[in-house]
């Protein structure tokens, strides 16, 4: 194990610092910082902005230019050895003769996976990894579990009172919770590669399921509203309800409509593809696992839940969401209410699903938990 100096953890704190600078942009990509350091100074940095842009280390050694000789580069993230949309970041290491090169973790990537360390390694650069890891990991949970189990990381949000009613019996529900609770959610959704929803849902309160510029807030400040990602809008349709007349399909991002078979009879807008996925063994609805494996082979590591009482239960019975995003509201919406999840296999107490809360704080005058679920 590497002994790391004060100055090395300074120094990746920054890189991991500019990697949450595209936080909103770079998925699927994942979210990379790069600092490089000659004799104690930092000489160039950068990060990846989105898919396609040059990566974190190309910026940072366009900045050092010469400088980048013999110096220190700290990267968030093991630099790939592969051609993808762009050259491979380690052979541009390797071409301006830096020193020595810091990874905060090995890359999960199976074309990568130590192979940049490697090939820099092969071309007399001293290497060493470790370095805030548990930080860097935290930059991309959807890139590392799609590469580690061909599996999106799931982020499921649901809203309720403090009696954990979601709606009124009537189903009115707009708005249990506060403007700056729903303006949170638009970071949570810009955030996302999808977000997925179901057929009732979206015919009931008519969503458009889109990222609204004008609701993210301080984020405007930082982003352009043309760096601003739509997530692929994914509608769970199985009884082929859904119609081309309804609101989500006025705005042009794309949209999955799932269904246990394509038809033809309604004309649909260009963005939207229909895909076909089997029902259960057990049942006739979907199987979520068979469409977030799909979802996964189409690049989507990063995928928020946003849906009614049935289809959030289901996810989270099949063990299927990582990640819960509760917000709270201060109100009390007594017995009729309508429930925050239907799970009927959940027959006694030993059946409960439990999480382990990682963050608890106030959103405008709503309480958001965040926690992942225990495995």
């Amino acid at each position: 194990m590497s002994n790391f100096s004060l100055q090395d953890h300074q120094f990746m704190q920054r890189a991991i610092y500019l990697a949450k600078r595209g936080h909103f942009t770079t998925p699927p990509n994942p979210r990379v910082g790069c600092v490089i350091v000659l004799n104690g100074e930092v000489v160039g940095e950068g990060f990846h902005k989105k898919a396609g842009q040059g990566h974190a280390e190309v910026y940072a050694l366009k900045q050092a230019g010469s400088k980048a000789k013999g110096a220190t580069a700290y990267v968030t993230l093991e630099p790939c050895s592969h051609f993808g949309l762009t050259p491979p970041c380690a052979e541009a290491l390797i071409k301006a003769k830096v020193g020595h090169v810091i990874a905060a973790m090995v890359d999960p990537d199976p074309r990568v996976s130590g192979r940049g360390l490697e090939r820099l390694a092969n071309a007399g650069i001293t290497t060493e990894f470790g370095l805030l890891e548990q930080d860097a990991r935290a930059l991309n949970p959807g890139f590392i579990k799609l590469m580690t189990t061909k599996l999106p990381y799931v982020r499921c949000k649901l809203a309720a009172s403090l009696d954990g009613k979601t709606a009124m019996a009537s189903g009115e529900s707009q708005w249990i919770t506060s403007t700056e609770a729903r303006a949170d959610v638009q970071l949570l959704r810009a955030q996302s590669c999808g977000i997925i929803c179901g057929a009732g849902s979206v015919i009931f309160d008519d969503a458009k399921m889109t990222v609204r510029w004008n609701a993210l807030g301080e984020l405007k400040n930082t982003y352009a509203e043309s760096d601003i990602r739509q997530p692929v809008r994914i509608i769970i349709d199985g009884k082929n309800r859904l119609t081309p007349d309804l609101a989500i399909f006025k705005t042009t991002s794309k949209i999955l409509l799932i269904r246990h078979t394509i038809e033809n009879s309604q004309a649909w807008p260009h963005f939207v593809e229909q895909v076909a996925i089997a029902k259960t063994a057990e049942s006739e609805h979907i199987d979520l696992r068979l469409l977030l494996a799909y979802l996964a082979q189409q690049g989507l590591n990063d995928i928020l839940i946003e849906s009614g009482a049935q289809l959030a239960g289901a996810f989270i019975s099949a063990n299927l969401v990582d990640e819960l995003v509760l917000y709270q509201a201060p109100k009390l919406l007594g017995n009729d209410g309508k429930g925050l999840v239907n799970m009927p296999t959940i027959l006694q107490l030993s059946d409960a699903k439990s999480v382990d809360v990682d963050d608890i704080r106030m959103v405008g005058k709503d309480i958001r938990i965040t926690a992942k679920f225990s495995r």
